[in-house]
C-alpha cells in the first residue's frame, strides 16, 4: 500500500470514479492551435495520464464568446468546431483511465482591447483593470443574459465532446468581477449586497446545468478570499460557496485563496517558492465544511506528503498538483512504484507561469520534455552501441548531459573542478527565499549517482588530462565566470554578485547593487542584503527592475525591497567606478537623457552577466572529428551529429550551457538533453 493512501485512494463524483485524488488544475499553456487543443496540447496532457494522474483539467481560461479576448493563447469554445477535437482528446485520456474536464470563462476586463478582434473590454462597471490596464465599459442586463447563454452553450459543447465535466471559472474573470467589490460598483440588481453581486454567477450556473443535464460534472473555481487586496474576505467567500451549494447546480468547488487581479495578486494567487506550502488549505476546509461539496485546491501542494496531509485532514477532496506534474508528469506512477525519491521536484521557481504572463508557452525550468512531448519524449532510448564519454563541468548542463548519456547506456565520466556538483544553482540557492532552487541540482546529482556515472570532484581538467579517458565524445560544460569590466574602468573595485551571495559574511553599509542582466541574481542579492539591514540601492539600465522575470517573481522582489527600505534607480547604466576617501563613486549614465550623475556607496556589487569559460574547448578543437561544431539542422531534428569534418580527429567535441552562451537553467539543460539523447 502506498505511503500516501489518502492521495492514492479513488474518489467518485457524480457517478464518475477517478482512480486517485491527484488532479492537474486548468491552465493555459500557450499550446493551442487556432483556438483548438491540437497534438502538442493533447500530448502534454497524455504524458500526465500515462503517469497515472486521476483527473486533468485543460483549457485554462477557455473563451466562450468572441468578445472575451485571448491573451494567453486560450482555447475557443464559442463554436461547434471544438466538439470533434474534444472527442478525440477525451478518447485519448479515457483510454488511459484519466478523467478530462475543460475550464470555460469570459475574461471581462481581464484582457486587452488591442489584440485579436480589437473588441472593447467589458465588466460590471467602467473600472480600469489593474493588471492588464484595459478600460472596460459596464455591460447591460441584455449582455449579461447573452453571456449567460454563451456559457451554457460552451458547457454543452464540453459534454458533446465526451468530457467528464466542465469548470466555470469566476476568480478575477467576468463572473468574479461581478462578485468582487473591487470591480462591481453597480446600483442595479447585479450590484450592492452579496446576493445581487452573485446573481450573474448563479444564473450562469443554473443555465449551464439546464443545458448539460444532471449527469455531467460542473465545477466552480472562484476566489474565496480577496483580503490580500481588500476585496472579498474569507467570511464572504464562504458565504458565496454556501449560496452556490444551496442552489444545487455545482458538483465541485475549486477554491482560490487570493485576489489575482493585480500584479502582486498573481504571485499570491499561484504562490511560488517565496510562500509557504499549502497556504490556503484552511480556507478550503472552511468551504468544504460549510457546503458538504467536494472541494479542490491547487495552491502550492508541491509534494505528495503535503497533498496527502491536506486530504487526510479534511481540507480538500482532490489535490491540484499542477506545477509538480509539469516538473514530473510521472509523479503518480513513481509513488505507486515506491520510487518517490526519483520524482523530479517542483521547486516553485515560477518559470512555467512567468513565461505565460510574458505571452510565451509553458515550459518547466528543469524538465525540458514538458510541452515538447512530440519532440523530446520523457523517456530516453538506449543507444545501439556504448561509447566512452567525458563531461567536463558539473553544473546543470553537465549533470543533464551525464544523466542522459548514462541512460543511453554509455560509459560516462563527469569531471568537476570544485568540491561539489551543482554549479551556479548552488549560488542561486543562497539568495534568501530562492533556497528551494537547489532542488534542481539535488535531483540531477541523485540521478547521476543512481546511474553509476563516475564522478571526479576537485578535478580541474586541461586538454592533456583527457588522454587517460580515451573518450569517443567530450562535452565541455565548464560554465562561465562573472563579467567585471566597466566601459570607463574601475570594475575591479566592485564585488561580483556571485561572490557576494556565496560569501561567508554579507556586505553592510550603503550598498549599490548594479543589475545589467534583469534576472534573479542581483535582485535576490539586493533582497537579502536589505533584509539584513543594508541600505541598498538597486540600479538597472532597464525601464524596470527584473526586466527578465515574470509575474511569479518580480512582485515578490519589489514588495520586499520596498518593505525593507531599498531604493530602485532605473534607466541608468553603470559606466565606471573610482575610489574617493574610503568610499566608491559610481558614474551612472541615464539611458534616455544621456546625462551623467555620480552616486557614492560603501560597497558596489555588480551583475554584468556571465562570460563563457571556454579555454578547454578551444584547446581541444583541432583534435576533434567535428572541430567542435554543431550541425544545427541535425540538432533540431534530433539526429546524430556528423563525425567526419576532420579525418585526423580522435573524438567528437561539443560545448553546452554557459560554456557555449550564457543563458538560463532551462537552456543549459535543453542543450544537453537534445544533444545527448542521440549520441
Amino acid at each position: 500500500m502506498s505511503a500516501y493512501r489518502h492521495l492514492m485512494s479513488p474518489i467518485t463524483i457524480k457517478g464518475k470514479t477517478f482512480r486517485n485524488r491527484v488532479f492537474s488544475a486548468a491552465h493555459a499553456p500557450g499550446y493551442a492551435e487556432a483556438g483548438l487543443p491540437g497534438e502538442r496540447y493533447q500530448a502534454y496532457h497524455e504524458a500526465k495520464a500515462r503517469g497515472g494522474v486521476g483527473l486533468t483539467m485543460f483549457g485554462g481560461s477557455s473563451n466562450i464568446s468572441r468578445d472575451s479576448g485571448s491573451i494567453y493563447g486560450q482555447i475557443y469554445v464559442g463554436d461547434d468546431r471544438v466538439v470533434p477535437v474534444f472527442r478525440e482528446f477525451a478518447e485519448r485520456m479515457h483510454a488511459l483511465d484519466t478523467g478530462l474536464m475543460c475550464q470555460i470563462t469570459h475574461m471581462g476586463r481581464r484582457t486587452v482591447a488591442d489584440a485579436g478582434d480589437w473588441l472593447p473590454t467589458k465588466g460590471p462597471s467602467a473600472v480600469r483593470d489593474p493588471a492588464h490596464h484595459s478600460s472596460p465599459y459596464a455591460i447591460s442586463t441584455r449582455e449579461i443574459a447573452r453571456i449567460t447563454s454563451d456559457f451554457a452553450d460552451a458547457a454543452w459543447r464540453c459534454r458533446e465532446g465526451g468530457l467528464d465535466g466542465v469548470e466555470i471559472i469566476a476568480s478575477s474573470h467576468i463572473l468574479g468581477q461581478f462578485l468582487s467589490p473591487l470591480s462591481n460598483f453597480r446600483d442595479d440588481t447585479y450590484g450592492g449586497p452579496l446576493e445581487n453581486r452573485a446573481r450573474f454567477l448563479l444564473e450562469t450556473l443554473e443555465a449551464c446545468r439546464e443545458r448539460v443535464g444532471d449527469e455531467f460534472i460542473i465545477s466552480l473555481r472562484y476566489n474565496g478570499d480577496e483580503s490580500n487586496e481588500s476585496g472579498i474576505d474569507a467570511d464572504e467567500g464562504v458565504a458565496i460557496a454556501e449560496l452556490v451549494a444551496r442552489q444545487g447546480c455545482v458538483d465541485i468547488i475549486n477554491v482560490n485563496g487570493a485576489y489575482s487581479g493585480t500584479d502582486m495578486g498573481v504571485s499570491e494567487y499561484m504562490p511560488g517558492m517565496a510562500f509557504p506550502s499549502a497556504p490556503y488549505v484552511e480556507l478550503a476546509r472552511r468551504v468544504r465544511e460549510a457546503t458538504g461539496l467536494p472541494v479542490f485546491q491547487s495552491a502550492r501542494l508541491s509534494d505528495p506528503a503535503t497533498a496527502d496531509w491536506a486530504i487526510a485532514n479534511g481540507c480538500v477532496d482532490m489535490a491540484g498538483m499542477t506545477r509538480p506534474l509539469i516538473a514530473d508528469p510521472e509523479l503518480v506512477i513513481k509513488i505507486e512504484r515506491g520510487d518517490e525519491d526519483r520524482i523530479r521536484p517542483c521547486v516553485g521557481a515560477g518559470y512555467c507561469l512567468d513565461r505565460i504572463y510574458a505571452g510565451r508557452d509553458t515550459l518547466c525550468q528543469h524538465n525540458v520534455s514538458t510541452g515538447r512531448e512530440t519532440q523530446l519524449p520523457h523517456a530516453i532510448e538506449a543507444a545501439e552501441q556504448g561509447l566512452r564519454c567525458v563531461v567536463v563541468g558539473g553544473g546543470p548542463a553537465g549533470l543533464e548531459a551525464a544523466r542522459v548519456l548514462a541512460l543511453r547506456g554509455h560509459q560516462v565520466d563527469l569531471c568537476e573542478a570544485t568540491p561539489q556538483l551543482g554549479g551556479q544553482i548552488r549560488i542561486a540557492a543562497m539568495g534568501g527565499w530562492r533556497k528551494d532552487i537547489v532542488g534542481v541540482a539535488d535531483w540531477l546529482v541523485a540521478e547521476v549517482e543512481r546511474l553509476d556515472v563516475r564522478v571526479h570532484l576537485n578535478r580541474y581538467i586541461e586538454a592533456g588530462d583527457l588522454a587517460e579517458f580515451d573518450a569517443d565524445v567530450i562535452i565541455v560544460a565548464t560554465g562561465g565566470l562573472p563579467r567585471e569590466q566597466l566601459p570607463d574602468g574601475g570594475g575591479e573595485l566592485a564585488l561580483n554578485a556571485w561572490d557576494a551571495l556565496a560569501g561567508d559574511e554579507l556586505p553592510a553599509g550603503d550598498i549599490l547593487v548594479y543589475d545589467a542582466v534583469g534576472a534573479h541574481c542581483a535582485l535576490s542579492l539586493a533582497d537579502r542584503l536589505s533584509a539584513a539591514g543594508g541600505a541598498v540601492t538597486l540600479v538597472t539600465p532597464d525601464r524596470q527592475a527584473g526586466r527578465g522575470l515574470g509575474g511569479q517573481n518580480y512582485p515578490v522582489y519589489l514588495r520586499n525591497l520596498h518593505n525593507q527600505g531599498g531604493t530602485i534607480l532605473t534607466d541608468r547604466a553603470l559606466t565606471g567606478l573610482r575610489s574617493e576617501q574610503g568610499r566608491l563613486s559610481a558614474r551612472l549614465r541615464h539611458a534616455f537623457a544621456r546625462s551623467q550623475e555620480d552616486v557614492t556607496a560603501d560597497v558596489v556589487i555588480t551583475d554584468l552577466g556571465t562570460e563563457s569559460l571556454d579555454d578547454l574547448f578551444h584547446d581541444l578543437v583541432d583534435a576533434s572529428t567535428n572541430f567542435g561544431e554543431y550541425n544545427h539542422e541535425a540538432l533540431v531534428a534530433l539526429q546524430p551529429q556528423p563525425r567526419d569534418a576532420n579525418p585526423d580527429g580522435r573524438f567528437q567535441l561539443f560545448r553546452i550551457g554557459d560554456a557555449l552562451s550564457a543563458r538560463d537553467i532551462h537552456a543549459a539543460i535543453l542543450d544537453a538533453n537534445r544533444l545527448c539523447r542521440v549520441i
